[in-house]
């Protein structure tokens, strides 16, 4: 896999991950509904941030995982296909029927607690840095910097969240009212499941 073929690849699969309601949204979206847009460009800012915090964690493990052995390679791919599978296989089965809750935003929410909700959100949660881990491998060509590569792969994620927090900022209301919608839920993670079962597999088939 060539570096433009990477980033492409990644760029439409982070793409759908990113546009799939989860909690991030969830909590961007209520603070853009119930106190402002600038409150909910800040906890988006907070959200980059935890997924920058996390990325730069999994990318460092991972190069140097990866430059350890072939047995932690063959680990890592073991371990990484199988959960890749399993978040598949219960997003296909077992679909969401609406958009995770977020907690409420108090009145006086300032941009500084926004900061702050964004950021906890992301790097409280363990689920995000083994996604992380088992995802980026993927996507890193031969010969590449594991870790730097990975990193920057990692920016690119949070670029496009970015832009999908933008969008969802500048149209709070109307896509609250579409993403809630059970059908759009169940369909956006039955789409995701199936993403996640294909890399699985290809994780599971590749090679050092």
């Amino acid at each position: 896999m060539t570096i433009p073929q990477s980033l492409l690849a990644f760029a439409l699969a982070a793409g759908l991950l990113t546009i799939t309601p989860g909690l991030d949204t969830a909590m961007v979206l209520r603070i853009a509904a119930t106190g402002g847009t600038k409150r909910a460009i800040f906890a988006a800012i907070g959200v980059g941030c935890g997924l920058l915090a996390w990325g730069a964690a999994a990318s460092l493990g991972l190069g140097a995982l990866l430059a350890a052995s072939a047995f932690a390679f063959t680990v890592l791919k073991i371990a990484g296909a199988a959960y890749l599978l399993w978040l598949g296989v219960k997003l296909i089965r077992k679909p969401r029927a609406k958009l995770a809750q977020a907690p409420a935003p108090d009145k006086n929410l300032t941009p500084a607690e926004a900061l702050r909700r964004g950021f906890l959100s992301n790097i409280l949660n363990p689920k995000i840095g083994m996604f992380y881990v088992t995802f980026l491998p993927q996507f890193i060509p031969e010969g590449a910097n594991a870790a730097a590569y990975a990193f920057m792969l990692t920016c690119v994620q949070v670029g496009l969240d970015v832009l999908w927090f933008a969008a969802i900022i500048a149209a709070a209301a109307p896509l609250a009212r579409r993403l809630k919608q059970p059908k759009i839920v169940r369909a956006l993670d039955r789409l995701t499941g199936g993403v996640f079962i294909g890399f699985g597999v290809k994780l599971a088939l590749s090679a050092k």
